[in-house]
């Protein structure tokens, strides 16, 4: 049985591929004509520049070699976006904003879900140079257009920020450790155990923290969190970022304030994009403003990605009932 292929990896026959490459080829195009230009990073890299700035999360999900060459580490890449970050702070160098997509493979250790790839095709856009709402919303609106031309239903986006955990805990002096622990906490909405770990902090900032994981909805959510939350300069802002977004979002939001979704990485906004036919995400994104930072030049950044083999997959399940 030596032709078997390893689990969670699968070969795209004809008619999926085909698939594939339309919707490549549409979002691609739909990418230049919004202004961002294409760039092609290596599949494998030294793990040191590969990993930079990208917290353990990435880390765990790369396979990982030793170069034959140099006998350094090599990691094969689990996600494009730090690399176009590196292309953007090390060889293009420019000043002012840039806008760059992507198009790839990339591997994973183990797989998101039970009936996902370890290989997923990724896509995607990034704005660099520009901090405001207004990239943050354009991500957002192009990720949608990119989707809607999949004539995906029932597409909508569910908007965290992180600043809004970030800044309770940090004005509380919360250690890294118990930080930590509150993360994974507010990550499986793990009532009993938020409720455990908060038990020793002051009463204003245990019930802040208690009331994350209730503050999901629409945009009332945000109102609520002004009123109950406590009034701190980066949640404050956080949270006019947010309801700028809810007045101009492309598609039906909702928003999670217990989003912690790439917490050692991004740095403000996140989303999700989920529609009618894939079991999860088909597309997520956020900004993340320290990548830059960590590659030596302090660059704002926003973006998305989509994993092309599950938007291809929905189109092909949704032809095959008509």
């Amino acid at each position: 049985m030596r032709w078997l292929l390893p689990e969670y990896i699968e070969d795209i026959l004809p008619a999926e591929a085909a698939r594939i490459e339309r919707l490549r080829r549409a979002i691609l195009d739909l990418f230049a004509g919004a202004g961002y230009e294409l760039v092609m990073p290596p599949l494998l890299e030294y793990t040191d520049s590969l990993l930079t700035g990208t917290g353990h999360d990435l880390d765990v999900r790369t396979f990982k070699v030793v170069d034959q060459l140099s006998g350094r580490m090599m990691g094969l890449r689990a996600d494009i976006t730090p690399q176009v970050a590196r292309i953007d702070a090390h060889l293009l160098n420019r000043k002012g904003v840039t806008r760059l997509c992507y198009c790839g493979s990339v591997l994973h250790t183990r797989p998101a879900g039970p009936a996902s790839t370890r290989e997923p095709i990724q896509i995607g856009a990034e704005v660099f140079g520009h901090a405001g709402v207004e990239s943050d919303l354009e991500v957002q609106r192009l990720l949608c257009r990119s989707l809607a031309l999949a004539r995906v239903k029932k597409l909508r986006l569910d908007i965290g920020h992180v600043a809004v955990f970030r800044s309770i805990a940090h004005a509380a002096k919360v250690g890294a450790g118990l930080e930590a622990e509150l993360f994974e906490a507010l990550q499986k909405k793990d009532l009993p155990s938020l409720r455990g770990l908060t038990r020793p902090l002051d009463a204003k900032t245990r019930a802040a923290l208690l009331l994350l994981p209730e503050l999901y909805g629409g945009a009332e959510v945000l109102a609520l969190a002004e009123k109950r939350l406590p009034r701190l300069p980066p949640l404050t802002r956080a949270l006019a970022t947010l309801r700028a977004l809810a007045k101009a979002s492309p598609v039906p939001a909702s928003f999670d304030l217990a989003e912690l979704r790439g917490y050692h990485y991004h740095s403000g906004v996140v989303f999700d994009a989920y529609c009618e036919g894939v079991a999860g995400a088909v597309g997520r994104g956020g900004r993340y403003d320290e990548v830059g930072k960590a590659f030596g030049r302090a660059r704002p950044a926003t973006g998305f990605s989509i994993d092309l083999r599950s938007l291809a997959s929905a189109v092909g399940n949704k032809a095959r009932r008509k």
